[in-house]
């Protein structure tokens, strides 16, 4: 086998993980069961009414009457929106409460519009009861340095939550391009062999 054609084949498996790992997790409002539902690229609505193309999903128009199309947006009146929660429980809601300026998800992410921010409260709580109580008094008494520090870890533990897929993925990338390197240094070798033979 040709080197050119290994890097070939290395980019070629390196993209598809990519792309399948980017495409499945770039939904947004979708239950992680209904990951592989949504997979495919004609999707049928759950209540069989009709098809739609993946292009079609979180476009902002219901195409589906019971809101299949639409998990993340407030297009379908009978869509479901899931939030995940991490830290908390998760939870559906209803897609009206979609991007209504207010948090119903303590991880922010039924909010994503960019019109309000909405920090992820789960880890410390994450119900409006809690939200409301005493934790904006708490705030308040607490040094300005304490709470840009708790926020920042905030931040720095979301993100690390975010990239827990990717680092699979490419835990998986490196396997294959070592098999597939492997495979080519032994072709190489056994070819090499028969010359000499």
């Amino acid at each position: 086998m040709e080197p050119s054609l290994c890097f070939f084949l290395i980019a070629l498996i390196s993209a598809f993980f990519l792309i399948t790992y980017s495409s499945a997790s770039a939904i947004l409002g979708i239950h992680p069961l209904d990951e592989k539902y949504y997979a495919s690229q004609a999707i049928k609505c759950k209540d069989g009414s009709k098809f739609f193309n993946k292009a079609r999903i979180n476009d902002n128009f219901c195409d589906c009457i019971d809101g299949t199309d639409e998990p993340g947006t407030s297009a379908c009146p009978a869509g479901k929106f899931y939030c995940k929660n991490v830290g908390s429980t998760p939870k559906f809601l209803f897609s009206s409460q979609v991007n209504d300026h207010f948090c119903d998800c303590c991880d922010g992410s039924d909010e994503y519009s960019g019109s309000i921010n909405c920090p992820n409260t789960c880890v410390m709580g994450g119900d409006v009861e809690y939200q409301t109580k005493s934790h904006v008094s708490a705030i308040s008494e607490v040094d300005p340095i304490d709470v840009k520090e708790a926020k920042t870890k905030l931040n720095l533990e979301d993100q690390i939550h975010k990239l827990t897929g990717l680092k699979i993925v490419i835990i998986l990338q490196v396997v294959l391009i070592g098999c597939v390197l492997g495979f080519c240094l032994f072709r190489r070798r056994a070819r090499s062999r028969r010359r000499y033979r």
